[in-house]
């Protein structure tokens, strides 16, 4: 990087990512390509992301989701964060191993007193033999299996290192399934997909993360590597981004921070028009970066984290959804103008007769907070 480096303020930075997440203009795309091209869809509340898909596409049938799901074509696991994410069959099988470490140590950390005495490998090769049988099983059942080898972890321990990091799994429907209730119950990734998770690769280049970089800047830049980081949850990813920076321009933003991106990647006018959009529960047009402030104001920065749903008005969070009875309720966090009520209101009805299988178009939209 040499002689100006260009800045991109907020504004700028928002409508890149709303242009890259398929939040600027719904999009003509099949739901597999649609998440490939976000590279996944955190998905631990099963429901969330169909409410994601339908904000991001046109046309989309809830149906279309599922098939994908029972066909194979996608998959509920455990990858970025350690959360359970929505990933095409081809993007886990190639980006797995690579989570593998990060994955041992987010369990670690949150069980490392009750797993201190637990040879991780042997526990890998127990709850593998367990598993051989080809019989789906959930978190409890595993964990009681191999429980009688270790007895004094407890099972939510052993159940959360098989399951989220010593074995890859699959999460099978009908859990995911539209309008479905189910316990999470897993297979190995090997036995649902029918073929092992490409190896670890030897090259120090990374190119699994090199893929996971250009991946990342297609569906949420311009960002920072911090950012990266934040939505992959895998630190050692510099030797990654040296390796493609010849083939990425560089911004900053308002406060200095160097951000990257493709070259050919969209970057909207700052002043393009942004529509209402509802977004799912944890939703990574929010989370997936460390600085969210191009999207959500820091005074509500916690609500994402802990799992409302938010509306963007003019890119930005400005109020929360929940749905009871068919009803869709809006509840603002700052004041809205007449139209961008309006507007909301009127998303808020396409988004109850979806939930509702065209049912119900009711809305309500609170009164804006005071001041």
């Amino acid at each position: 990087m040499s002689g100006h480096t260009p800045v991109l303020d907020t504004r700028a930075l928002n409508r890149a990512t709303l242009a890259r997440q398929l939040l600027l203009d719904r999009a003509d795309l099949p739901v597999p390509d649609a998440v490939a091209h976000l590279g996944g869809m955190q998905a631990q509340e099963p429901q969330e992301p169909f409410v994601g898909l339908w904000s991001r596409l046109r046309a989309f049938e809830p149906t279309a989701l599922s098939d994908q799901l029972t066909g194979r074509h996608l998959v509920r696991t455990h990858l970025m964060r350690r959360t359970v994410h929505l990933v095409t069959a081809a993007d886990v099988l190639a980006w797995r191993a690579r989570h593998d470490t990060m994955l041992r140590q987010k369990v670690l950390g949150t069980y490392r007193g009750e797993l201190r005495d637990v040879d991780l490998d042997r526990l890998a090769a127990a709850g593998r033999e367990v598993m051989a049988d080809g019989e789906p099983r959930s978190m409890g059942e595993l964990a009681r299996a191999v429980a009688g080898r270790w007895p004094g972890p407890g099972p939510r321990p052993l159940g959360e290192m098989l399951v989220a990091a010593l074995i890859p799994m699959a999460q099978l429907p009908p859990r995911g399934l539209w309008r479905t209730k189910a316990g999470a119950r897993y297979l190995p990734l090997s036995r649902w997909l029918g073929r092992e998770i490409d190896p670890p690769s030897p090259h120090a280049s990374d190119p699994v993360g090199q893929a996971l970089v250009r991946r990342y800047l297609a569906a949420f830049g311009p960002a920072a590597s911090a950012d990266l980081r934040a939505w992959c949850g895998l630190a050692g990813l510099p030797a990654a981004v040296a390796a493609v920076r010849e083939e990425l321009v560089a911004f900053r933003d308002e406060r200095g921070r160097e951000l990257l991106d493709l070259p050919d990647a969209p970057r909207p006018d700052p002043g393009t028009p942004a529509p209402v959009r509802f977004l799912p529960a944890f939703d990574n047009a929010v989370l997936g970066y460390y600085d969210r402030g191009r999207i959500i104001d820091d005074a509500h920065r916690g609500l994402s984290v802990a799992g409302a749903r938010v509306v963007l008005v003019d890119g930005r969070v400005a109020a929360t959804w929940s749905v009871e009875a068919d009803t869709v309720t809006v509840t603002p966090l700052r004041r809205l103008s007449r139209a961008d009520r309006t507007a909301v209101a009127e998303e808020g009805r396409a988004l109850a007769s979806f939930l509702s299988d065209q049912d119900s178009d009711r809305v309500r939209v609170a009164a804006s907070p005071e001041g």
